[in-house]
């Protein structure tokens, strides 16, 4: 694995949380951490099928326009029995004309597992891919995943997107019920990071 030798690290990013949990991540590195927002740059088309060729746009993209090495992630759910849907297109399916409502997202995740006619539990996975990427075109690759199940009615108002109706194997909550620093140390995400680290550690 490419060791990450610099003292600056674009992240490929316009979301401000997303920002900060990176940032605290690589503190003790003594890493600066600019943004996407920062460099003006344009949130490129996500044209793959997967969460790393997705992830591989951002950062390439990213790291290409500035010189910097840049570090982007894709993540989404996939449920089995709908084939491994949403999947890449987890923040698709919130779409609408004024913006994103996971409301509505997870209660057409709910209505498309109804239809199959799946007998509950309904198995899933929160996945998480992050690629580091250099401006002369090397990458590296860390993915995590956090297995669960979907339930229904949504529970709980902490955490973001899909978090209300997903209850990760072990716990009986979901993580929308759990407090943001525990589903921090646990979640798809985590696992990834835990990997990613490993490039920065001397």
């Amino acid at each position: 694995m490419r060791k990450f030798t610099g003292d600056t690290l674009l992240v490929a990013t316009h979301n401000a949380g997303k920002l900060e949990e990176i940032s605290a991540l690589l503190e003790p590195y003594g890493i600066k951490v600019t943004s996407a927002a920062d460099h003006s740059l344009p949130e490129p088309d996500e044209t793959e099928t997967t969460f790393a060729g997705n992830a591989r746009i951002k950062a390439h993209a990213a790291a290409k326009a500035t010189g910097l090495p840049a570090l982007a992630d894709d993540s989404g759910i996939e449920v089995d029995c709908l084939n491994g849907a949403p999947g890449v297109y987890t923040a698709d399916w919130s779409e609408t004309p004024n913006g994103r409502d996971f409301v509505l997202a997870m209660t057409r995740t709910h209505d498309e597992v109804i239809k199959t006619g799946a007998p509950a539990p309904w198995t899933a996975r929160f996945c998480a891919t992050l690629v580091l990427a250099w401006p002369d075109g090397h990458d590296e690759v860390f993915a995590g995943t956090m297995a669960g199940q979907l339930v229904w009615p949504m529970r709980g108002d902490q955490g973001h997107g899909y978090d209300p109706i997903f209850k990760p194997n072990g716990y009986d909550i979901t993580f929308g019920e759990m407090d943001r620093w525990e589903k921090n140390k646990i979640s798809h995400r985590a696992k990834a990071f835990a990997k990613l680290v490993k490039a920065f550690e001397s």
